[in-house]
Parts: C-alpha cells; sequence; structure tokens
C-alpha cells in the first residue's frame, strides 16, 4: 500500500483513510461504553494495529534496509529473471520438439516435486522447495549449456558462479541474496540431504518430460532415459523414475 495514511480517533473507534479524504469527511463521537465490550475491544485492535500503517513509506524502506534489497534492486533483479521463463530448455529444442518447456517451467515442476513428496527423516522440505526454484537460477545469463555444447563441467560451473554473483549484487546483496547463493551452492556441490534429493528431481523432472514429448508429439527420447539409468541418489527418486520407466514401457 503506498502514500500516507490519516488516523482518525474517535474515544472507541480508529479510521485509516488516506490523507486527500481529510476534508471530505467528518466524524461524530462514539461514547465508550461498558455494555459493548466487543466494540470497545475492536478499538483497540484497531489502534494498535494502525502503527503499521502509518508512515508506511518509511516502514517500507527500513524494511527493505534490512533485507539488503532496496525496491529498485528488487524489481532489477525479477526482470532478469524473466528471461528464465523465455529461454527454452535446450535438449528439447536440439530434438525439434515443438513449443519446448522453459528453464522455469523445469524448475516449477521441480519446486511441486519438493511440495507433493512425503515427509522424509532429516530433510527439510521447505528448503528443498526453495532449492528447486533456485538452481538453475544463473541460466538467466549464461543459457542452458547442455553435454553436447563442448563446454567441459569446470567451465560451466564457473561461468554460472559468476553469473550468480551478479545476480545476487543486482539483488542488493542482503540476506535474501546470500539465501539464493547458499542455496545455490549447495545444490551445485550436492553437499547435502536436500541437495541430493532436488538432484534427483531434476532428472526425474526431465525423464517425465521425455515421456510427455514422446506421447504428445511421437519423438524417440531413450537418451535422456538411458543418460539417468542408475544415477539417482536417493528412495524417492528412485522409485518415483521407476514408475516413469514403467509407464514408459506399456506404451512402448
Amino acid at each position: 500500500m503506498g502514500g500516507r495514511f490519516l488516523l482518525c480517533k474517535s474515544s472507541s473507534l480508529v479510521f485509516l483513510l488516506p490523507s486527500s479524504y481529510a476534508t471530505q469527511f467528518r466524524f461524530k463521537s462514539f461514547s465508550s461504553s461498558p455494555k459493548n465490550p466487543k466494540l470497545n475491544r475492536m478499538a483497540a485492535e484497531a489502534s494498535l494495529s494502525s502503527s503499521s500503517f502509518i508512515n508506511n513509506d518509511d516502514n517500507t524502506t527500513a524494511l527493505a534496509a534490512d533485507n539488503g534489497s532496496t525496491t529498485s534492486s528488487a524489481i532489477d533483479f525479477l526482470s532478469l529473471c524473466h528471461r528464465l521463463k523465455t529461454t527454452k530448455r535446450a535438449g528439447w529444442v536440439k530434438r525439434d520438439v515443438k513449443e519446448p518447456e522453459s528453464i522455469a517451467d523445469h524448475m516449477y515442476r521441480m519446486g511441486l516435486m519438493a511440495l507433493i513428496s512425503s515427509d522424509i527423516p532429516g530433510i527439510n522440505r521447505d528448503k528443498c522447495i526453495k532449492m528447486a526454484i533456485v538452481h538453475d537460477i544463473a541460466e538467466a545469463i549464461v543459457g542452458d549449456i547442455t553435454p553436447s555444447d563442448g563446454i567441459s563441467k569446470e567451465e560451466k560451473s564457473q561461468r554460472e558462479r559468476e553469473a550468480l554473483d551478479h545476480m545476487c549484487n543486482l539483488l542488493g546483496g542482503g540476506l535474501r541474496a546470500k539465501e539464493i547463493g547458499l542455496l545455490w551452492m549447495e545444490y551445485e556441490e550436492n553437499s547435502s540431504p536436500e541437495a541430493k534429493i532436488v538432484k534427483d528431481f531434476d532428472k526425474v523432472e526431465m525423464i517425465l518430460q521425455a515421456l510427455e514429448y514422446e506421447n504428445e508429439q511421437g519423438h524417440d527420447l531413450d537418451e535422456f532415459f538411458q543418460s539417468t539409468a542408475g544415477k539417482f541418489q536417493t528412495d524417492l527418486g528412485k522409485a518415483w523414475a521407476a514408475e516413469i520407466v514403467s509407464r514408459r514401457r506399456k506404451r512402448h
């Protein structure tokens, strides 16, 4: 909510109105009465909560400063992330898939995987959701680099690290930027139980998408199944992958 608000009080009611309305309204005083405790309680609650709306521009600035991100830097960051919505996943493009998914499409369904997965002891599901939606975020700058591009894993990782640093600086380098950076690094290094399960989600989402393109467009995308076979690290990843492969066999 933008702009300033006028706090209008009677003995038992509090009204918040844009300051431009100040000259347009007059309020009659309502006397406080022990016969109406509900009204008195509502007035007290409104009075306590009203401070969060007064000088809200200043509060917004303070909150942004705490997070190390201004409104301007947040919008700059989000505008850069728009590329994730428009950049198509290169593996499908190279195999002539019609209207292939974007990078953002891929990350979104991975986020859903983390959301719907059953609770696993020792796994922070909320962290998995966050990791899923940032693991490919650097591709907003470097694009979707695939093994067929002839770029080593080391070079790919270096490019993505530099891109991520740029994006975190663009965001303002505060708490949220640091969180994104740590989540991305944890995933990249496969250094936690959450990273391992999100790595599996990455592969599961890819072969599920491959199966869908085979069914919808008649492509033979067996190479995607072969490239992930035996590489799942978690019981959940293995179970979901096995289900997808089983469904594929029934159609072939």
